[in-house]
């Protein structure tokens, strides 16, 4: 059996920053040695149109139907090449970060925790948090989109550049 070389695959994520007014949610994941916060979404499946991916993420991890929601519109796309713990070389990942908008009378609605099904088929609990995308520049959120997203002059803030910086071991270290 031959192993592929680390980043020699690739993966695409796709991501929601949905906002209701200034807060956006996000998936705090409390483990025994850190913290961390991920926006809601997941990998696409080979063949997968990304926007249909990103409504079954969303609907899965929220159970938020994507007509319930503005348009998504691409906000930034980040390269990911860091090493990681496990048994397989780490893929090359490309994060797709889209911007929703919903109403209140629909965030009321949402699920409050997400289920992350592991490899060994229990379930690591995520905790749905909305937080004014203001205060997310300290945030460990990955990926490391925080000081984009609270440089944001509004929730509707035309952003020019899609590209944020590539995510490396240089740049990032894996908890």
């Amino acid at each position: 059996m031959t192993t592929s070389a680390p980043f020699s695959r690739l993966k695409i994520r796709t991501g929601a920053i949905i906002f209701c007014g200034n807060d956006v949610a996000l998936i705090r994941r409390d483990r025994a040695d850190s913290v961390h916060y991920t926006p809601p979404g997941g990998n696409v499946e080979p063949g997968e149109d990304l926007v249909v991916a990103l409504g079954r993420e969303l609907l899965e991890e929220l159970h938020l139907d994507i007509v319930q929601a503005s348009e998504p519109e691409l906000l930034w796309v980040v390269d990911q090449r860091v090493s990681r713990p496990g048994s397989t070389p780490p893929p090359r990942k490309l994060h797709l970060l889209y911007r929703l908008h919903i109403r209140e009378d629909v965030r009321a609605t949402l699920a409050t925790e997400e289920h992350d099904e592991l490899e060994d088929g229990s379930h690591e609990v995520g905790v749905i948090e909305w937080v004014d995308y203001r205060k997310t520049s300290q945030l460990p959120i990955f990926p490391p989109i925080g000081p984009a997203l609270a440089g944001l002059s509004s929730p509707l803030a035309v952003v020019r550049d899609a590209a944020l910086p590539a995510v490396t071991d240089e740049t990032y270290a894996w908890v």
